[in-house]
């Protein structure tokens, strides 16, 4: 873990530049920033931490899977299907909105995921379609958000 710690005079200051440097930086997919801001007395000190640990597992969750890993990964998976350089499943609900409630329910594991499904929703079916874009093919990214889709259609 890096850690950097700064230190200024004149808080203002320190802050504008602070929001003016993040707003203008271009930031690599790799790093993961975490920025904490206080003024006491007068001195502003800032907290940059990088985890380089879990960028490195990111990566490693983005490269593309061979195919023999796909194969075993899927058939842990029960009721989802292999198509091509995505995996598909179709969930069945009682009406419209017990379908709707599906979906509602996947925004916040996607998101924490940074993975975002493909959804198709037809009256009381949705199908999730999963694939990572980025990388051209299935990665460990979508075999583990089929994972968690499955445990919220429980």
């Amino acid at each position: 873990m890096i850690l950097v710690i700064q230190i200024a005079l004149n808080p203002k200051k320190f802050f504008q530049e602070t929001i003016r440097y993040s707003l203008h930086t271009p930031w690599k997919k790799s790093h993961f920033w975490c920025v904490s801001c206080c003024a006491l007395g007068g001195i502003a000190l800032m907290l940059l931490t990088a985890n380089l640990t879990i960028a490195q597992n990111i990566e490693l969750n983005s490269m593309v899977l061979t195919q023999t890993q796909i194969s075993e990964k899927i058939k842990i998976l029960s009721d989802w299907t292999l198509n091509g350089k995505e995996i598909t499943r179709t969930f069945q609900f009682s009406d419209f909105i017990a379908a709707i409630d599906f979906v509602n329910k996947l925004v916040e594991p996607a998101e924490a995921a940074g993975h975002h499904p493909d959804i198709d929703i037809s009256y009381n079916k949705v199908t999730i379609s999963l694939t990572t874009h980025d990388a051209g093919g299935l990665t460990d990214k979508d075999f583990a958000l089929a994972e968690t889709i499955s445990q919220l259609a429980k």
